[in-house]
């Protein structure tokens, strides 16, 4: 089988591709596992200033394994906590990071690429969080990452509806940094890469950390009745229906339950 998370450095960038396009880099346990360590080693290189972070294929990132997903509510097992901790830690890094988002990026897909510092997306890409199609309710600091980049207006349409945007729309919505044809994405991306890494290494640092001080009061918020919320939508009989549905490709009946 071949790597599922591939890297390679040239030039102060590393570049981090999803390389599951037979699945449309949907995310496993062990993609999640690869990304962290792959981003902790990044993080003690000298070398790297900037990742870029891509995905093979025809989508960017599909979001969860969905037979895994299956599997683990079966078990009733936490799907979503390791997906928490991944995208907090990727936004915590000291080194800036760009999503090059080429395609669809749906549900965590989504997240992963908000969570990166900067979005750069070509014509074709799409951004949607479906997971009332699924009958889930989103995590919160998911949800509140949404509300901290597009604020409340436009999350209300991503996640009520559950309908893609298009990248022009996205960019309108402050979702994205930049909108370029997909002969340009490439060239677009490793250009703002490279005028990030031509800055100081300490000054990029200090000011990732002075702007996520910022916004420190947001993981004081209380949410553990949110919590109890999605917790209950996961474990529904209408969760089940969702994930089984999207899996045979059909419609959900869904009876609130």
């Amino acid at each position: 089988m071949a790597d599922e998370v591939l890297c390679a450095i040239a030039d102060s960038i590393a570049t981090i591709t999803l390389n599951r396009p037979e699945r449309r880099n949907a995310l496993n346990t062990a993609m999640l596992d690869e990304l962290r360590r792959r981003f902790d080693e990044l993080e003690r290189d000298a070398r790297v200033r900037v990742v870029v972070l891509r995905g093979a294929g025809t989508a960017f990132c599909s979001g969860r394994d969905l037979e895994e997903m299956s599997r683990r509510q079966r078990d009733a097992q936490e799907p979503e906590a390791d997906v928490i901790s991944l995208f907090q830690h990727i936004e915590a890094s000291s080194r800036p990071s760009i999503a090059m988002v080429h395609g669809p990026a749906y549900a965590g897909g989504c997240e992963l690429a908000l969570h990166c510092d900067f979005r750069v997306a070509a014509d074709p890409a799409r951004f949607a969080m479906p997971l009332a199609k699924l009958g889930l309710v989103v995590p919160f600091p998911l949800g509140q990452k949404l509300v901290e980049i597009i604020g409340p207006a436009f999350t209300r349409q991503i996640l009520l509806t559950g309908q893609p945007v298009d990248a022009a729309r996205a960019y309108e919505i402050g979702m994205v940094h930049a909108v370029v044809p997909s002969a340009d994405l490439e060239r677009a991306t490793y250009d703002l890469a490279r005028t990030i890494a031509a800055n100081a290494p300490l000054s990029l640092a200090g000011m990732k950390a002075t702007i996520r001080r910022s916004a420190a009061l947001r993981d004081r918020i209380e949410h553990g009745d949110l919590d109890e919320l999605a917790r209950r939508a996961r474990s529904s009989a209408d969760a089940k229906e969702g994930v089984r549905a999207m899996l045979e490709k059909r419609k959900p009946a869904f009876r609130g339950e």
